[in-house]
């Protein structure tokens, strides 16, 4: 029952264009800010900011404190869904 869980907060953190959008740029360009992400995919800075949150609740993405600023990168298990996700296109 605990795995169906956790699945189910894995497909609930890709379930939306916008967080695809964030997993594939942050894998062609690892260890970005939030602001860089909003501006590289021109979206709001909260919404942004909301994505990247689910996107680490569910444990797509890490976030790394850098100074004053959060940098993010995909886990190994958020590159499996960018790979799952191209045999459906």
């Amino acid at each position: 029952m605990k795995n169906f869980r956790k699945l189910e907060r894995v497909v609930k953190g890709f379930s939306n264009h916008r967080r695809i959008e964030i997993l594939d740029l942050l894998k062609k360009k690892p260890e970005l800010s939030l602001i860089e992400i909003a501006e590289e995919l021109k979206i709001n800075f909260k919404t942004a900011s909301e994505h990247i949150r689910r996107l680490a609740i569910s444990g797509l993405l890490v976030k790394r404190s850098e100074g004053p600023s959060v940098r993010h990168k995909v886990t190994p298990a958020g590159i499996s869904i960018l790979m799952f996700l191209r045999t459906l296109e």
